[in-house]
């Protein structure tokens, strides 16, 4: 055996001998969960109701940094750079991690090699809702006043990429109509602004508009999941509505940088799930619409394939582009 090869042989040995203990003490400063968007919307609370029990479980402080921008792009590319070291994570979206790589061409991080999946955290159908203005109480009289408008049917969404935006294309393409996509840097003024009656409809999360809809400040017309949804029982689904197999969802997940060590990743997993179990967060929002989840790494790995495959249709199909 060479000198260079016993080198090398001891350098992987060390690396081997020393990824167990890197483990046992991460963390070894505060952590931070970066969320892409701005605070209010449903990945912020989440990432601030898990902060808050992984600073307990952890013994280190866990604290949110908003940082968005550009559909989610913005906060994912800044995680996707940082030292894989389990320091720094990132709220990860559909929009961020599965949708992203095929709507910019320019994208400057790969979602499918950039991350470590570490758990899928929260899912949910989106609920196509519109300004009480609108003469539309389904999903026929919503394509027939879109159709009506010619182009002039504005749907409102948190940011250009994001799952609202692309589920509007999505149904674009699925009712034969051409809508028009109004992108806001966030939840909070897209609903704002649906309410005024700027813009008459959005492809909305159940956290955001379910206490609007409750309240009847906006119409719920369909849900974009293939059953009905329990807190909602009387709203049909598109697929009732004669969007035959119209299926999508808006997840949040978390994720840390691409080489992140495995004991790492699988020590923050089983504090991560012990986390949504609890009452605080499970029942909070499971009460306003979300399943929540707690999946492994590789469980989580193989839904993003499958979520990246699924919107590069919808972009590809629809000639979406937004570089």
């Amino acid at each position: 055996m060479t000198h260079l090869t016993r080198r090398g042989l001891g350098a992987a040995l060390a690396m081997v001998l020393a990824a167990p203990a890197f483990a046992q003490t991460w963390p070894t400063r505060p952590i931070r969960i970066v969320v892409p968007f701005p605070p209010g919307g449903s990945t912020d609370v989440l990432a601030r109701r898990l902060a808050e029990k992984l600073t307990v479980a952890l013994g280190h402080t866990v604290v949110v940094e908003n940082r968005p921008g550009a559909g989610g792009t913005v906060g994912a590319d800044a995680v996707a750079k940082s030292p894989p070291d389990g320091h720094t994570l990132l709220m990860g979206v559909t929009g961020s991690n599965a949708i992203a790589g095929s709507l910019f061409r320019n994208l400057p991080y790969d979602p499918a090699t950039a991350f470590a999946p570490v758990s899928r955290l929260v899912s949910a159908p989106l609920i196509l809702v519109v300004n009480k203005d609108v003469p539309a109480t389904d999903v026929q009289g919503y394509i027939a006043a879109a159709r009506a408008a010619n182009g002039g049917m504005t749907y409102a969404t948190p940011g250009n990429g994001t799952s609202m935006h692309l589920t509007g294309v999505m149904f674009g393409q699925a009712a034969r109509v051409d809508l028009t996509h109004v992108p806001y840097r966030g939840s909070a003024q897209a609903l704002t602004d649906l309410i005024a009656g700027q813009v008459k409809s959005s492809f909305a999360d159940f956290l955001v508009v379910l206490p609007q809809v409750r309240a009847g400040a906006i119409r719920p017309i369909a849900v974009t999941s293939l059953e009905r949804h329990p807190l909602l029982p009387e709203v049909p689904t598109m697929a009732e509505a004669g969007l035959r197999g119209f299926n999508a969802a808006s997840w949040q997940g978390l994720f840390a940088p691409a080489g992140t060590p495995a004991e790492v990743l699988g020590k923050l997993h089983a504090e991560v799930a012990r986390a949504m179990q609890s009452p605080e967060i499970k029942d909070s929002f499971a009460s306003q619409g979300f399943l929540v989840e707690a999946t492994t790494p590789a469980e989580f790995d193989a839904f993003v394939k499958a979520e990246v495959a699924k919107w590069a249709v919808v972009v590809r199909e629809g000639r979406v582009s937004l570089d």
